[in-house]
């Protein structure tokens, strides 16, 4: 079980009309504002794929936000996993996109 102040690390594969909406953008400034750490990308399928550390609370509050997203987007799924290799860097950033 996971103690309170030490961080997961949770991988997301957002799905839906999620691109061209301003998705990373908004994802970024959630991510910062509950202190999170990782990135977020697009991927060539259409969907957004996001790699979120910190406190267990603030990653399960991210996961919670990415089910709706900005304005104008339409989430039709969000699929997270736990990883077990943590995220060397010290904050959140927009990648370039990628194929999956």
């Amino acid at each position: 079980m996971t103690q309170p102040n030490t961080p997961v690390t949770y991988s997301l594969r957002i799905s839906g009309r999620v691109q061209g909406v301003g998705y990373r953008y908004w994802a970024v400034g959630t991510a910062r504002e509950l202190a999170l750490t990782g990135w977020v990308r697009n991927l060539t399928d259409g969907s957004v794929e996001a790699l979120a550390q910190g406190a267990p609370e603030a990653v399960e509050a991210f996961v919670s936000a990415c089910r709706e997203g900005p304005p104008g987007a339409k989430v039709t799924s969000v699929e997270n996993n736990h990883c077990l290799t943590p995220f060397d860097g010290s904050d959140f950033e927009q990648r370039a996109t990628v194929s999956p």
